[in-house]
């Protein structure tokens, strides 16, 4: 579009996409969905032990700021005016957890990340208070299992190991958050009157929130030991929280917010009853709208809330299949086995094969989330022979991803009872062709990607252009713009994929019950063994012994 006509743009709608690996700024045209500009950065993780999973909240917020102000430079040199942004959205990675002081606005320990395992013990611990150790005694008010997964037990931990974090809590200092009560928090003014609140999909994913009456759970937080005053106060999705006080975009309300994966259901249009959509980013999360009626799964499933569209507007449900590890195994091929310099490398590597050769790579470096949640289990490579190479490996992790789509595909036709005839996909592993061929191949239906792959950003703008007092995007079905897709059809007949899919149930099998929380870490001592310590600690005294009688 030309310089000229992009200055008669009408309302325009940002949203910041805060993942886990990388914080994004994008502005959309309200009247079009096109995206104009966007910015990204990204976000160090940080792994202190084996299973732990840190991010800096400061840096967080910094690379929001950032964003935001590089955006606005980009759109100003475009002769796009800025001053036509209405509202900002927020979407978030879900669960990971943050503890701040609100007099000094200072983060009280770094964000514990949704991937994080250092609660195994916590959640054993909490289990034996469980009458026959239920790890779904929560099910019907939260729709979620007792796991490392959800921010309850995470919070639990930073209460019981972080002395800081306890004395903020007695002086009545503390406040907990998901990334989006940080972030709109301290956009909205921080210690000088930011708005404390989250919505009600964040909030249904902390194991402290009736997901009914849409309210915190004073039983749930008895139960976890949580003080209920810490918590933010839970709004809907699509309403004004408060405005932006710092930066290019000062005085613009932020009035979108919901968790990444509802985000991306919004983003796809997937309003109507039985719209399904997976998301494949760090993890890999299938959704399907199950309305305004909460659907509980009997195969692995977890009830969440979809969305809510306003103050007065009714919840709408969700049955959610989580995978912890999706392109965190291309991140993990490139990081840490250095197989591939970039990621489009590990896709050029699976082509130059196009198969595994046998070779089945199970990726549960953080345990098995939906079907299983299995946090005993570790990743494993099996089917290795001589002729195995490092190309076989890559097609064998991207093969995984898909694989664990499937399962939870599976799950979900069998809870829905009516299967789904396609899938729609979204998410930076889309990019990849290789991928979603073997996607539908292993599902053995197509696969429909959306040219604009923005979707989780899309929701969250959508959320913000549509809330009362804003209300320059329309959410009625006959007002939103169609999209472009690019299809994928299955290749390759049903018997080959149902045999391949049965070696992979194999190789899953096989990765379970590898940890307790009695396994010894990587910090044990020689000394923890006592006859070991006392030959050690006897053999060093005659030495010196004998060394001061030879003297």
């Amino acid at each position: 579009m030309a310089a000229s006509e992009r200055t008669a743009l009408g309302p325009l709608v940002g949203a910041i996409d805060q993942g886990t690996s990388s914080t994004r700024f994008l502005v959309f045209n309200a009247k079009t969905a096109e995206l104009l500009s966007h910015h990204q950065v990204e976000i160090k993780q940080e792994f202190p032990r084996e299973g732990w999973v840190e991010q800096d909240p400061k840096e967080i917020l910094n690379s929001v700021y950032e964003c935001v102000e590089k955006t606005c430079e980009k759109m100003k040199q475009l002769n796009i005016n800025i001053g036509n942004i209405r509202a900002i959205g927020v979407t978030n990675q879900r669960e990971t957890t943050v503890v701040w002081d609100k007099t000094t606005g200072e983060p009280l320990y770094n964000a514990i990340v949704w991937l994080d395992l250092r609660t195994q013990s916590t959640v054993e611990r909490l289990l034996k208070r469980i009458p026959g150790k239920n790890k779904t005694f929560s099910k019907f008010k939260t729709g979620l299992p007792l796991s490392t997964y959800f921010s309850a037990v995470k919070l639990r931990w930073l209460l019981d190991n972080v002395e800081e974090i306890r004395k903020a809590v007695e002086d009545r200092r503390a406040m907990f958050g998901t990334i989006d009560s940080w972030l709109i928090w301290s956009l909205t003014g921080g210690k000088n009157g930011g708005i404390h609140c989250t919505d009600v999909t964040n909030a249904s994913r902390t194991m402290l929130f009736n997901i009914h009456s849409l309210e915190w759970d004073p039983e749930l937080c008895k139960f976890f030991d949580i003080p209920m005053e810490i918590l933010p106060n839970v709004r809907s999705s699509s309403e004004v929280y408060g405005l932006m006080k710092s930066g290019a975009l000062t005085g613009v309300p932020i009035s979108g917010c919901l968790g990444d994966q509802s985000a991306a259901l919004v983003g796809q249009m997937c309003f109507r009853d039985g719209q399904a959509k997976n998301t494949y980013g760090t993890g890999c999360f299938l959704l399907c709208n199950t309305g305004q009626k909460s659907v509980f799964s009997e195969h692995g499933l977890i009830t969440t809330i979809a969305y809510k569209m306003g103050r007065d507007k009714p919840a709408f449900y969700a049955l959610e299949g989580s995978v912890a590890i999706a392109g965190a195994v291309v991140r993990w091929l490139r990081d840490n086995l250095g197989i591939a310099k970039t990621s489009q490398e590990v896709e050029k590597l699976a082509a130059d094969v196009g198969t595994s050769y046998g070779c089945y790579f199970v990726p549960a470096f953080s345990g098995l989330y939906a079907p299983y949640w299995e946090p005993s289990a570790r990743g494993i490579i099996c089917g290795l022979t001589q002729f195995t190479n490092k190309s076989h490996i890559a097609f064998a992790a991207l093969e995984a991803v898909c694989f664990q789509t499937r399962e939870i595909l599976d799950a979900m036709n069998k809870d829905c009872g009516i299967p789904l005839s396609q899938l729609q996909v979204d998410g930076g592993m889309t990019n990849n062709k290789i991928l979603m061929q073997l996607q539908s191949d292993i599902l053995c239906i197509p696969v429909v990607k959306p040219s604009m792959p923005e979707t989780t950003a899309l929701g969250a703008a959508m959320a913000a252009g549509a809330a009362e007092g804003v209300g320059v995007w329309s959410l009625n079905p006959g007002d939103l713009t169609a999209v472009t897709c690019e299809r994928f059809e299955p290749q390759i007949n049903p018997e080959e994929s149902e045999y391949r899919y049965a070696r992979w149930k194999k190789a899953v099998m096989k990765s379970m019950g590898w940890e307790t929380s009695d396994s010894p870490n990587g910090d044990t001592s020689i000394f923890s063994s006592l006859p070991l310590g006392i030959f050690i600690m006897s053999s060093m005294v005659m030495l010196i012994g004998a060394k001061y009688i030879s003297g």
